[in-house]
Order: C-alpha cells, then sequence, then structure tokens
C-alpha cells in the first residue's frame, strides 16, 4: 500500500489511545502556505506566566538533506518514480519513506515541475464547488501524475507535525495532548468538518477549533505578558487584519468590560475572500514575464507557473531582509537542456513593494467596493479567487457592512450619527504579507483618512504581534488558558447568524415556484455545544423522496432570535450557503408522505451545524449535517434514530 493510500484509509481509522493527564496544550497553524506547532506545558505554567515554545519540524531541504525548521511549507510534491530514491526522501523516524514529500523540499522541487506540486490544499478544502474527498490535486495535472484530495494533503501535513512532535516529545503521544487546530473566521460548517476530520485522520483525539484572527489576538495578550490591559480599554473596536498565504480574514472583537475586568467579545467576521500571499506571488510573476518578454523573452503557461514559486521564495526573503536589494529567480525550461535552457532573471525589492502596495493595497475611499467585472461564459474550474485584489476595497465594504453592529451589543455606544461604516479604534495585524511595513504603514494610512473624514480619530496600531507564528502561539495559549478555566477569553459562538429554508404552501400557479421563508435555527453568536428546540410550530418534511434543503448565513442580522421567520430580505442580509440534495429514509411510511415535525438545531463543539428532525408525538429523529461527501454539494448525514 502507498503512503498516499495509507493517508486515505487513515480517514476511516481514528488511532485510538485516552486521554490522561495531558501535559500539554497544542496549537497547530494549518496554514495555506506554512504550519506551525506550538506548545505550552501546563506543569510549568503559573498565572500569566506562561512556559511555552514552537517545535522545530524536521522536514527534507535536499536529496537526503534533513533540517529542523519552525515553519514546514503547506506543499507537497509527488516525485516521479525514478526521480528520488528512497534514501532521498527518507526522514528520522520513519518506518519507510513515503512516497511523496513535505515541506521546504517540496516547496523548492516543486517550482521547477508544478504539475506535481500540491499547493493551496487549505483553499481547496473550503472550496464548495468541488468534491474535496476525491483526487483533484494537482488540478492541472496529467493522468500519469498521482492525485491526492485536499482532505488528504491536509491530513499528510498535519501526520508530519504529529510524527515531528512525538519524535522530539516520545512519552507524550500526541493523540494525548489536548490539541487546537485553526481555520479561517469565515470557513462554513463543512469546511470545519472537513478540517475536523482530516484532524482526526491524523490521530488528533481531543481536538478543538480556534478561529484565526482570534488566536493571533490571544497570542498578542499572552505575549505582552499582562501589559495588553494598558494598550485598550472599556469600548475599543479592535480590527483584526489577517492577510496569510491563501486568504484575508476580516475581524472585529469588541473589550468589554464587567465586575471590573476587561472583557473580549467577537463583534463580526468577513466573508471568506480568496485574496492573499498566493495572488501576489502570481503577481509577481507576471510582472517578471513581461519583463522578460520586453528583453525577447517569452515564457509560457507553464514557465509562468514555475515562476511564481520562484517569485513566492524571492518576496519571502525580501520582505524578511531589508538589506536585500534583490533576488534571484530560475525560470525553468521546457527543452532537453534543463541548465543551459533555463532563463535566469531577478526580482528587485522595489517591485515587490510596488506590486503588493499599489496592487493588493491601493488607497480606497471609505465608499469604494469590491469591483465586480463580467466574467466569461466559459471558465477553467479552480479555486473561486476573488474578482478584485485590491484588500483595502474589501475592508471598506467590511466595515460598511458593520455600521450599527456595535449597537446590538451592551456596553458599546452607538455609531455615531451620520457613521457610514464601523469605526474601529485599534488594529492588530497578523500574516507574513503584513512583514512589509511599508504595507502596514499603507493600511493605516488608508484606515485614518476615512476616520479623519467622520471626525473620529486615529486607530491605534497594537505593537508585539509575531506575524508567521502568532496564530499557532495563540491556539496553544487558548488551549492552556481553557483548560485552565483562568485568563481573559474571547466570547464568540457562531460567526454568523444561520437559517433553513422553508417553501411556502400554495396552490400552483403557472411560471411561479413556491415562496422560501428562511427560519432562524442558530442566532449569531450562539456557543459551541448548545443545543435549542424550536418546538412551537410543526413543519412538515417530506419523506421517502429526493428533496432539497437549502440553508442561508447572515453575518449582518445579529437580533433574530432561534425562530425567526423572514419572509424578505434583502440582499446583503443573506447570503445563501451550499443547497443540500438528500433522501431522507421513509421509516414505513409511504414515499412522498409529509410528516409534522419540529426542529432541533444543534452547534457542535466545533462549530459545524446539525438539524434534526422530530416526529410530533414521535420517537425517531432524522438528522441533517454538513458532511460534503460526494458531488458538488454537501450531501448530509440523514438517520432514523
Amino acid at each position: 500500500m502507498s503512503a498516499i493510500d495509507s493517508i486515505a484509509g487513515s480517514l476511516e481509522e481514528q488511532r485510538a489511545g485516552g486521554q490522561k493527564h495531558p501535559q500539554y496544550r497544542i496549537g497547530i497553524d494549518l496554514g495555506t502556505t506554512h504550519c506551525a506547532l506550538s506548545w505550552v506545558d501546563a506543569a510549568a505554567s503559573d498565572g500569566e506566566q506562561v512556559a511555552q515554545g514552537v517545535l522545530q519540524v524536521p522536514q527534507l531541504v535536499g536529496p537526503a538533506s534533513v533540517q529542523a525548521q519552525p515553519l514546514l511549507p503547506s506543499f507537497l510534491y509527488l516525485p516521479h518514480e525514478s526521480e528520488l530514491s528512497p534514501a532521498d526522501r527518507a526522514l528520522p523516524g520513519q518506518d519507510a519513506p513515503q512516497d511523496f514529500i513535505v515541506g521546504e523540499f517540496a516547496r523548492a522541487r516543486g517550482a521547477a515541475t508544478p504539475i506535481r506540486l500540491v499547493s493551496s490544499a487549505k483553499s481547496w478544502l473550503c472550496h464548495p464547488g468541488v468534491d474535496r474527498r476525491a483526487p483533484i490535486l494537482p488540478p492541472e495535472a496529467p493522468d500519469e501524475v498521482p492525485h491526492l484530495s485536499p482532505l488528504q494533503a491536509s491530513t499528510a501535513y498535519l501526520q508530519h507535525l504529529r510524527r515531528a512532535w512525538e519524535q522530539a516529545h516520545p512519552d507524550a503521544p500526541l493523540a494525548e495532548q489536548q490539541v487546537t487546530v485553526t481555520i479561517p473566521a469565515s470557513f462554513d460548517p463543512a469546511a470545519r468538518e472537513l478540517t475536523a476530520e482530516a484532524c482526526r485522520a491524523a490521530g488528533f483525539q481531543h481536538l478543538t477549533l480556534l478561529e484565526e484572527p482570534q488566536a493571533a489576538l490571544y497570542s498578542w495578550i499572552q505575549a505582552s505578558g499582562g501589559a495588553w490591559r494598558k494598550q485598550v480599554a472599556h469600548g475599543d473596536v479592535i480590527l483584526v487584519v489577517d492577510v496569510g498565504g491563501g486568504t484575508t480574514d476580516l475581524s472585529l472583537i469588541a473589550v468589554l468590560e464587567q465586575d471590573g475586568n476587561l472583557q473580549l467579545q467577537r463583534v463580526a467576521v468577513g466573508e471568506h475572500i480568496l485574496l492573499g500571499g498566493d495572488n501576489m506571488d502570481l503577481a509577481l510573476a507576471y510582472g517578471v514575464a513581461r519583463k522578460l518578454a520586453a528583453e525577447g523573452r517569452q515564457l509560457d503557461a507553464w514557465q509562468t507557473r514555475a515562476l511564481s514559486h520562484g517569485c513566492r521564495a524571492a518576496k519571502e526573503q525580501l520582505l524578511a531582509d531589508e538589506t536585500l536589494p534583490s533576488v534571484p529567480v530560475v525560470v525553468p525550461s521546457r527543452g532537453s537542456k534543463l541548465i543551459g535552457g533555463s532563463i535566469r532573471t531577478e526580482v528587485t525589492r522595489d517591485e515587490v513593494l510596488q506590486t503588493l502596495v499599489e496592487g493588493f493595497f491601493p488607497q480606497a475611499a471609505a465608499s469604494d467596493r469590491p469591483q465586480v467585472r463580467a466574467r466569461g461564459a466559459l471558465t477553467q474550474l479552480g479555486l473561486p479567487y476573488a474578482q478584485d485584489a485590491a484588500v483595502t476595497r474589501h475592508l471598506a465594504a467590511f466595515l460598511a457592512r458593520q455600521t450599527g453592529a456595535t449597537a446590538q451589543i451592551d456596553g458599546l455606544a452607538p455609531p455615531p450619527e451620520g457613521a457610514t461604516f464601523l469605526h474601529p479604534t485599534a488594529v492588530l495585524f497578523n500574516g507574513g504579507v503584513l512583514k512589509a511595513p511599508q504595507i502596514e504603514a499603507r493600511i493605516l494610512q488608508v484606515l485614518n483618512a476615512w476616520l479623519a473624514a467622520e471626525g473620529a480619530p486615529p486607530v491605534r496600531l497594537l505593537e508585539g504581534a509575531q506575524l508567521d507564528l502568532a496564530v499557532a502561539r495563540g491556539a496553544a495559549y487558548y488551549g492552556h488558558i481553557a483548560s485552565a478555566g483562568r485568563g481573559v477569553r474571547i466570547r464568540g459562538g457562531t460567526a454568523q447568524s444561520y437559517y433553513v429554508g422553508v417553501e411556502g404552501n400554495m396552490p400552483a400557479i403557472p411560471g411561479m415556484e413556491p415562496p422560501i421563508s428562511a427560519l432562524c435555527l442558530a442566532p449569531f453568536g450562539m456557543e459551541e455545544g448548545t443545543e435549542v428546540q424550536l418546538d412551537t410550530q410543526p413543519f412538515g418534511l417530506v419523506v421517502g423522496e429526493p428533496v432539497r434543503l437549502r440553508f442561508f448565513g447572515s453575518s449582518v442580522r445579529r437580533q433574530d432570535a432561534v425562530g425567526t421567520m423572514l419572509e424578505f430580505w434583502g440582499p446583503e442580509e443573506l447570503t445563501e450557503l451550499q443547497e443540500i440534495e438528500l433522501l431522507l429514509p421513509a421509516e414505513g411510511r409511504a414515499a412522498g408522505e409529509v410528516v409534522p415535525v419540529t426542529l432541533h438545531a444543534h452547534v457542535t463543539d466545533i462549530g459545524t451545524l446539525e438539524l434534526n428532525a422530530v416526529p410530533v408525538g414521535g420517537e425517531e429523529r432524522w438528522k441533517v449535517e454538513f458532511d460534503v461527501r460526494a458531488g458538488t454539494a454537501p450531501s448530509p448525514q440523514a438517520a432514523g434514530a
């Protein structure tokens, strides 16, 4: 059995093990371009004095060359069977070399042969338009290249981290530790469930999922050594701007006071925006390709794609070292003379900053919105990237949607009269892209111009963020304070309000479908582990034949309670999630029978949403949950109990 097959098999087999007295609280940043693992030694920590570290992850950096580094690049390379020997692929502690490579060597090797490189698995994992359990990666690879699913690739990264941890801590198996894995705040319930499934397949038995912006804020709190209370005050609204490798995540977190103590509460999260370092690498590649074309050296699509990987490495070097004026980049040849035919050029610091600052963080007005262009009728299948590359315009739209959010939270002042967007008072940056001080300065400049135009004071920059490792460190710290039952906690719950569509009962009218109402199942901020019953009104459930369930989400309707029925809503109020097609078992009834039921909604401990239909006066129960098992839309698990 190949290593790829073993990953697929492990999705169905969970590692046995019971939690005794876990010594460590482990935090894992499962990132689009990098993964990291941090830990807190609970036995050696006392109060706000936390014994914390970052795991140095052994990984291949060349054939038969292993180094331990704090970051594990989220890349998986599938070499040709004759390309590397087993000794070239061997890692310490492995029973046998795998038939793929993960980490730094995978990224470097894949830059020259991108058709064998799996990247952006995290972005594919949350893509609702594909079957995320199907072997679709690398997406453009020919049939002779092995393929993995986004779920398998994510599992491979987590397994690599688990083996690295257990090699360094043989007396503390990861299955016995409390593990917190981070996800984008905008992940929907299906993507959360898939992430949890990858974690279980990798052997994580005691799992918590935490949103990345919250993890970044926890890291800032921990790093301040208690001084965070001097940087923020009651009534502050903190804007967290997280620009990572594949996504831009925007969150608002309020600072409140209760019984003389400061508390934190999440106010809002943005939409899932596929816009980040991957887009910037490709923009750099096209810029270099134009420069080469002007010199008479034309690149084809394959070379441009390979160039984007080289530009990624160049960008990271130039942002990490301000003394470097430029970094050389090699574009591989497609001919037989791989060395002599290669094209050598360079990426300069000025090119990087010009492309990133002006291209992705341009000057914008608070009234600007992301631009939408007319799309072609036919398009290549791939990730649903944002159409507008301007992060500043996405930020303007996010703050405008949340204008009235503070008015709905006790302890916060309503927006000032005439405000056209929510006014944050502090900002915390996260993500490797924001290492560049020019990008940080541009965001502050744009944001403060908006605030000044409406008579509001400028935002304060929360200092001390560790952009590469903050998410992993914050996740570990969260696990520590959650287990210890002390320390400041961010009150969160569901990032959106969730609704299910209810079809109206009306006579048939030519050319008109029955109207759809939206029934609120889980209001904004509903805590994980909570179950609610909608017993006041029964609904009819069709069993024994194929039916559709429509789900909706809203990041702006916070006032709706469980059971609220919406007859009408604006385009900005509700966003339709994936439609689920299913066949609920008839349980001895006739096919197509309409069964009177009451509804029970449950937000699980990892943030997924379950809907249970219970027959009036009956014992059985039909359960529908986001599971995305096959096809291009999620299919539920439905069973009579």
